[in-house]
């Protein structure tokens, strides 16, 4: 890498906040639109498409966002994708305790999975929100590294498309709801991709 791809990446400590606040904000908006349309429309083929539409945008922007936060090129900004990920995930914590909580928006089925408790997600939660911050910046140095376009709408084609595959594949055929099948067709393809990044790097 050359010195002036290294002064590109952002991993102060400032910047790491703010933008993980401004990743944190969107996951819950995403999320609370995700409920709504949970809520409010029945169940079908329709809301499941769009159900599983919030899901993949969602995706993307938690994926995208901190690589392009923090312009990942280096390992540094690799490093601070996944920082500012990890406050997202903290900062959308705290809107969910102090607003979505309060009102009961989840079913019971959400607590029931971790056996009553309320908690069980957290971890979970922090550490998808990290891999996929730390796997999108992976990607995005990786593409950067190979003079490529970091645009998130260009980084996003292939695991969107991976999600769509699952999302067809495993929720038409009926294995998953159409959101579950959608999100991991996008981490399994994000995962390739990264792995991908990786063993080039190494040569």
């Amino acid at each position: 890498m050359t010195s002036a791809s290294t002064a590109t990446d952002r991993s102060e400590f400032r910047h790491i906040l703010l933008s993980g606040t401004i990743v944190g904000g969107i996951t819950a908006a995403a999320v609370i639109v995700y409920l709504i349309v949970a809520r409010l429309l029945p169940a079908g083929i329709l809301t499941g498409v769009l159900e599983t539409l919030i899901v993949l945008a969602a995706a993307v922007l938690a994926t995208f966002l901190p690589g392009f936060f923090a312009s990942a090129r280096t390992v540094q900004g690799v490093a601070g994708a996944a920082a500012i990920g990890l406050w997202g995930t903290i900062v959308f914590m705290a809107i969910d305790i102090i607003l979505l909580r309060p009102f009961k928006a989840y079913p019971w089925t959400w607590d029931a999975v971790g056996g009553g408790s309320t908690w069980w997600y957290v971890p979970i939660w922090w550490m998808l929100g990290t891999l996929l911050a730390w796997l999108g910046g992976l990607v995005t140095a990786g593409r950067a590294a190979r003079g490529g376009n970091t645009a998130i709408t260009s980084l996003a084609i292939a695991p969107l498309g991976g999600g769509i595959g699952g999302a067809l594949g495993l929720g038409l055929g009926g294995v998953t709801a159409l959101p579950v099948g959608a999100g991991l067709g996008f981490l399994v393809t994000l995962a390739i991709f990264a792995i991908i990044v990786v063993s080039r790097s190494k040569r």
